[in-house]
């Protein structure tokens, strides 16, 4: 099995949607794919969450929810506003590790990097199992200074950066994001590995599965998807 984290350099910036493109690509590519939400918020019981999403843009069902809050808040908080146990970094890193023994297993975060899920941050649960992480960044202003601060995390913690990732690339993007996507590697020394229409979370599964694909970069996927070895060859920075 190989596990790849995805956070966002803040919330709302396009991470389940990557999700599912990551997803998409790997399955067209023929690799096994799963996916892992360990804490869902913001929805109630029976309610549709970003696992669904997922799978109804990537056709990749079956996925592990391990927590479910109903208050859209950081997970940890949203466990004690409803008294409910918060998630331990040992009870996730071993489900996450038992959930699925043969393919991809794709984790989406919640929030950025540093927020907390349990008593611990995604950071410390891709330390745990050994595992790179996707950086979902924004195109547009700001991005430079939360994409730095993410990635610089992640190098301090000796955690590989799998690459950044435009989470909502514009159709007529503005001079701002024409120069972030220029400068991203820069600031932070880490690719950027694809960008996502603007949009496409609304498509249809058969548009969103044929297009998915060509949003990443081709060297990084076939990397990524189909390594020579059990760990690709990540960019860092330094």
């Amino acid at each position: 099995m190989s596990v790849l984290f995805i956070t966002g350099t803040s919330t709302e910036v396009g991470k389940t949607v990557v999700t599912a493109a990551v997803a998409a690509a790997a399955v067209a590519a023929g690799r096994s794919v799963a996916v892992c939400k360990p804490a869902q918020t913001g929805v109630g019981p029976g309610e549709p969450g970003d696992l669904a999403e997922i799978e109804r843009l990537s056709g990749v069902g079956g996925g592990l929810e391990l927590a479910r809050y109903p208050d859209p808040l950081a997970p940890d908080t949203a466990a004690r506003r409803c008294g409910r146990p918060e998630l331990t970094l040992a009870e996730t890193a071993s489900a996450i590790a038992e959930f699925d023994g043969d393919g991809l297993t794709l984790v989406e975060g919640a929030g950025g990097l540093l927020v907390r899920l349990g008593d611990f941050t995604l950071l410390e649960l891709a330390q745990q199992l050994g595992a790179p992480v996707l950086v979902v960044a924004m195109a547009g202003l700001g991005t430079l200074n939360h994409s730095e601060l993410t990635t610089r995390a992640l190098s301090s913690a000796g955690v590989a950066c799998a690459g950044l990732v435009i989470g909502s690339w514009p159709a007529a993007p503005d001079l701002a994001s024409e120069c972030n996507r220029i400068d991203l590697p820069r600031h932070t020394g880490v690719g950027v590995v694809g960008a996502v229409p603007e949009g496409a979370g609304s498509w249809s599964r058969d548009r969103f599965t044929a297009a998915a694909p060509a949003w990443f970069d081709p060297d990084w996927s076939a990397r990524l998807l189909w390594p020579n070895s059990d760990r690709p060859r990540l960019n860092c920075p330094k």
